[in-house]
């Protein structure tokens, strides 16, 4: 069975099918009213899945919760890691570092 695709996918997924539990509903039922592939679904659930905005606003709504409950506390750490990260203003700088030296 393939691994979470990360910690925040994995996280995402719990916090999902914990709800779906509560709520006594099956991923089948869940897919459905959220108009979605129930293997797609499924595939959020195991934290192998990436849902786009859209996505994670309609299981929000489905689910009856607010979608920032899915995703709150989950930060860049739990991403998967990069070759190099770079911030906006450390971006920025280098921009016009190359601009300048031409």
């Amino acid at each position: 069975m393939p691994q979470p695709t990360s910690e925040a996918a994995r996280l995402f997924g719990e916090r999902v099918r914990a709800e779906r539990l509560r709520l006594g509903l099956s991923q089948d039922e869940v897919a459905h009213l959220a108009g979605m592939n129930v293997s797609n679904y499924g595939k959020i659930e195991r934290g192998i899945g990436n849902p786009v905005l859209h996505t994670i606003v309609r299981l929000g709504a489905v689910l009856g919760s607010d979608p920032a409950a899915f995703v709150t506390g989950i930060g860049a750490d739990t991403l998967p890691p990069v070759l190099e990260t770079f911030s906006a203003v450390d971006y920025v700088r280098e921009q016009r570092r190359r601009r300048s030296s031409r």
